[in-house]
């Protein structure tokens, strides 16, 4: 059963760590390095079964190859799920021994921060392995994604206001945004600077609080977020909320958000389609981080990681060409021209096999 789901999905290799004596539970999914060394964020996460935890990890590695594709990044898609709650579960010792298994990997799996992790816990990981990205700038890292993800969503956002309406001016639209964690506030803040008008919800109400108190922004019910008369939804949280119950709620006129997998299937990309909404390809927009923390390889410079992200901008309106030259739903154009760079690559390489020497050049490692 499990060979089968590897062969469906095309992973090349997934890793179940397990150390009882630091309490970890982890499991590694490597999608494909056709590009390059996979790449992708490590999560937290109290699934409720080994077998939710086991799907998650392989959808959202094959989402982050089709990401680094899209973006014209050399890197291919992988990610980390740790099974265990972030609020009661995280210790020294757990990502230590995390991060001794992504070593042993020799160079094929990078892993940086994503939902439940912060910055404090990837030093745990860098203090045995130097395959992790977005660690602090002390090290000669990035430091936190979230800002930069922000920053492409953005530019995402721009480009779909512009193809839908002829006008990517923010302040002349509305934006309901699910989510405000890292990732979420760094966008309700981005778009309150530009005057933007902002409806936000989460399941942690202090989040939203912050959102209200110190950004403005209009605090709307979880449920309710569905039915916010805006003119962009920006899910930013976890993924799964656009589907057959949800969408005949929708008013919005663009869907455009930072989270991961916001399709529940593909049915509800072809029923945005045909509604006549218009859905900006999550794993395109949401590159940012992604990008950001790729700037590492070469010695990171933020300004040059931020020029990067402007190319988002394009990516999406790319995208949005090839739907409408094919007459097909945006999410399978953006697949597409994933598919299309990592098969024209992969006749003249190979998969990714291990390190390449001096990969991260100024990288302080003090440990």
């Amino acid at each position: 059963m499990l060979f089968e789901k590897l062969a469906h999905s095309g992973h090349e290799e997934v890793v179940f760590c397990h150390n009882p004596d630091a309490g970890l539970r982890a499991i590694i999914a490597i999608h494909n390095t056709i590009l390059g060394p996979a790449l992708g964020g490590l999560r937290m996460w109290p699934y409720p079964t080994e077998e939710e935890a086991l799907e998650d990890v392989l959808r959202l590695s094959r989402t982050m190859t089709l990401k680094a594709a899209v973006a014209g990044l050399n890197l291919g898609g992988g990610k980390c799920v740790i099974l265990g709650d972030p609020a009661t579960d995280k210790s020294e010792a757990l990502f230590r021994s995390l991060g001794r298994f992504i070593e042993s990997l020799n160079g094929r799996y990078i892993t940086a921060e994503d939902v439940g992790i912060d910055v404090s816990d990837m030093e745990y990981v860098f203090q045995e392995t130097d395959n992790v990205v977005g660690v602090h700038q002390v090290h000669g890292g990035s430091g936190d994604p979230a800002p930069f993800t922000a920053y492409g969503t953005i530019q995402g956002i721009r480009a779909s206001l512009h193809h839908r309406f002829g006008n990517e001016n923010l302040a002349d639209y509305s934006f309901a945004v699910q989510g405000a964690g890292h990732v979420g506030f760094e966008l309700v803040r981005q778009l309150r600077a530009q005057e933007a008008k902002v409806f936000v919800t989460d399941i942690q109400e202090s989040s939203v609080d912050r959102c209200v108190e110190e950004l403005g922004a209009e605090a709307v019910s979880l449920d309710d977020i569905y039915d916010v008369e805006a003119d962009v939804f920006c899910p930013s949280a976890l993924g799964g909320v656009v589907n057959a119950d949800t969408i005949p709620r929708f008013r919005f006129k663009i869907i455009c958000g930072s989270a991961n997998n916001q399709l529940a299937d593909d049915e509800s990309g072809d029923e945005l389609n045909r509604r006549g909404i218009l859905y900006a390809p999550d794993y395109a927009v949401n590159a940012g981080g992604l990008m950001n923390v790729s700037i590492e390889f070469e010695g990171y410079n933020r300004e040059r990681a931020k020029r990067m992200m402007r190319t988002i901008y394009d990516n999406v309106g790319t995208i949005f060409e090839i739907a409408r030259r094919d007459s097909i739903p945006t999410w399978l154009a953006a697949n597409r021209l994933a598919e299309q760079r990592i098969d024209a690559i992969g006749k003249i390489k190979m998969p990714y096999l291990g390190h390449q020497p001096h990969r991260f050049p100024g990288r302080k490692r003090a440990y």
